[in-house]
């Protein structure tokens, strides 16, 4: 170790010492709580508690931390309040989560701690966000975010490291690397002789230390800083440490050669910090039992008061109001203004621009969205209107993205993200159903992301660019799928999107783009999400549907009505969720028939919920049961021909008289 004085006056020497043991003497009593079946679960970070203490005394109170599971020494040292730390660690109602969540997955947003979700390497895009949001608005924090060796090979480890590069984000990557993922040991986990050799690849700095030498990582960390708030640039540091016991608890460690624990056991970072200031005669050898009990004090009332304090109370009602923040706009009466014969991508971008117009604090990511304008050109004056901080071309990382907008929105800035095309958010997939569809509920503050996605076929584009999926998002609570349908939707349901502070998902149908025209009033209003819409009347049955099935169904039924007298209802639910279940009960009521008309292929398509839903609620009034009319399971073919016989459209006469005859 180096001198202590080359960092520290004798008194912050010794409350480095206390930092360090207070995490140690927590983590020790909590392993007997768990022996006692107090706790059901435990991440034990003996030995590794010069990292995140080290990292954290580096860190200035502004900087956001990201934690992972062996991370108590976070919490300790920034000197978060015990009594709900540890109401939180037992589960119990005064935690943070209320008993939502487990151990360290949370976040306490005044202290500047983001905590992690089990995906691991998810939270490291967050991070990025969290970095942009201080590059945006030119402040002096830094973000510090935890990964242990085995999420390095995840993608968002790699997609976080060069969208940091790429944008220049002050940001610090730290790897624990503790020689085993679980059970797997790092010979089997990569191939390179030091995974800080991988910041080489990504043009940034890298820097291996000694993580059970606290000075060392207080050292690198505090270098890193500097270089992020000087020169906007990350760095990754590798901190090489040893995990002494199991991943958690109940795994145990008999993968583990016991010469580890011995050599490993000698290096003890506690130990070799204490001797230390032994040896510098920062500290007597007097002082440490009176040190010793000062540490058991500080932490023994406030556990023993969490160990006595309630349990969660299930209340369904609370639990369902807080999936989503409660929205205060009240829907605005139609300004009096011109209205022009616009497209339905002019009203998209006719919302986005608005949008932009009155709150700086949006911004857009996305690929190829900037100078391009994208690939459907929709954000193609963008660029010239707000400039390269609020429209922004990002590398090919959907994952990336969408994670750097959740940490720009905790900044509070309201992200959009385009997707190139609806079927690449399967790579995006992890982070909008666990991390931002779950946060909210979870412990954070709303997540107002709104993501764009251009979807649907009719246009030969083939299985990967034609593809539906907005009701695999459905089933994930804390988003908004919003489906609009007419230019005057696109408009103003994008708008009232980008107003709800909630996450919401846009699907805009690429074949509606420049094919549908109509004149709209010019200035969008917010309402609020999740009112259907009837946009024919009629008395025979019932078709519900959605985006460009709303089209088939009006060409359908005006054909129906001149050949054969029918008059069929239509109605369009322009969000799935929120779901209008008033509006389709009413129409049920009126026809006793219905339809479901949807793109999608048939199995497990957003209208088999609704079909559910109807069934369940509205079987009184049916005449018939309810008839689905959806396209073939398969993938979309691209020929044309075979995409015409694929659509829902080519069975929309059969199934309709399906219904009518019974």
């Amino acid at each position: 170790m180096q001198s202590t004085k080359t960092f520290f006056s004798e008194e912050q020497a010794i409350a480095l010492y206390k930092n360090l043991l207070l995490p140690r003497r927590i983590e020790e009593k909590m392993l007997k709580l768990l022996r006692q079946n107090k706790i059901s679960k435990w991440f034990c970070g003996i030995g590794q508690e010069a990292i995140p203490v080290g990292i954290t005394t580096a860190a200035k109170k502004q900087d956001y931390i990201m934690t992972m599971h062996r991370n108590l020494g976070v919490f300790t040292t920034r000197d978060v309040p015990l009594y709900p730390l540890f109401c939180q660690l037992l589960g119990k109602r005064d935690g943070y989560t209320n008993g939502r969540e487990r151990s360290f997955h949370f976040g306490i947003p005044e202290y500047r701690i983001i905590g992690m979700i089990s995906h691991l390497a998810a939270m490291l895009p967050v991070g990025d966000g969290l970095a942009l949001a201080s590059k945006l608005k030119k402040a002096d924090f830094v973000t510090f975010a935890f990964v242990g060796e085995g999420a390095t090979s995840e993608g968002d480890f790699h997609e976080a490291l060069n969208l940091a590069a790429v944008w220049k984000l002050p940001i610090v990557f730290v790897i624990e690397n503790n020689g085993y993922g679980l059970s797997t040991p790092v010979s089997e986990q990569y191939a390179c002789a030091n995974l800080v050799d991988r910041a080489i690849g990504y043009g940034i700095e890298g820097e291996q230390v000694d993580g059970n030498d606290v000075l060392a990582v207080y050292d690198a960390a505090s270098r890193a800083r500097k270089r992020a708030i000087e020169t906007g640039m990350p760095t990754l540091i590798e901190a090489i440490t040893f995990r002494m016991r199991g991943h958690e608890e109940a795994s145990g460690v008999a993968y583990v050669p016991d010469h580890l624990f011995e050599e490993w056991g000698r290096k003890d970072p506690i130990d070799r910090y204490r001797n230390h200031l032994l040896n510098e005669g920062l500290l007597k050898e007097e002082d440490l039992a009176t040190i010793e009990t000062g540490i058991i004090a500080t932490f023994t009332d406030p556990l023993n008061r969490a160990l006595k304090s309630e349990a969660p109370v299930f209340i369904e009602e609370n639990e369902l109001a807080s999936v989503y923040q409660p929205v205060s706009h009240r829907r605005q009466a139609q300004q009096n203004g011109k209205s022009e014969d616009l497209r339905y991508i002019d009203g998209l971008r006719l919302a986005l621009k608005q949008a932009f117009d009155e709150d700086e604090r949006f911004i857009i990511m996305g690929q190829d969205i900037a100078e391009y304008g994208g690939v459907f050109k929709l954000t193609s004056e963008f660029l010239n209107l707000y400039g390269k901080e609020r429209v922004r071309n990002t590398p090919i990382i959907e994952s990336g993205v969408i994670g750097a907008a959740i940490g720009l929105a905790l900044e509070g800035f309201k992200p959009v993200v385009e997707m190139q095309f609806a079927d690449f958010v399967s790579c995006g997939f992890n982070q909008i159903v666990n991390n931002l569809a779950k946060s909210h509920y979870r412990w954070s503050p709303p997540l107002d992301v709104t993501i764009r996605m251009p979807y649907g076929g009719g246009v030969g584009a083939g299985p990967f660019h034609s593809q539906c999926p907005e009701g695999w998002f459905m089933q994930h609570p804390g988003l908004k799928v919003v489906v609009p349908a007419t230019v005057q939707d696109a408009m103003q349901l994008l708008y009232s999107a980008l107003m709800d502070p909630n996450p919401s998902l846009v699907f805009e149908h690429k074949k509606l783009y420049r094919s549908l025209k109509d004149n709209i009033p010019v200035h969008a209003t917010f309402e609020p999400l999740g009112k259907a819409a009837v946009r024919r009347q009629g008395t025979d049955a019932t078709i519900i549907t959605y985006g460009i099935g709303v089209h088939w169904a009006l060409e359908y039924a005006e054909k129906a009505s001149a050949e054969s007298g029918l008059e069929f209802e239509i109605v369009d639910l322009r969000t799935l969720v929120p779901l209008d279940m008033e509006t389709l009960t009413e129409a049920v009521k009126k026809t006793g028939r219905v339809l479901l008309l949807q793109e999608p292929s048939r199995t497990m398509g957003p209208m088999s919920e609704i079909g559910a839903r109807i069934a369940e609620e509205c079987f009184e009034w049916l005449d018939a049961p309810v008839i689905r009319c959806s396209s073939l399971d398969t993938p979309v073919p691209t020929n044309r021909i075979l995409e015409e016989g694929y659509l829902a459209t080519a069975r929309l006469e059969r199934q309709m008289r399906k219904l009518l005859d019974f």
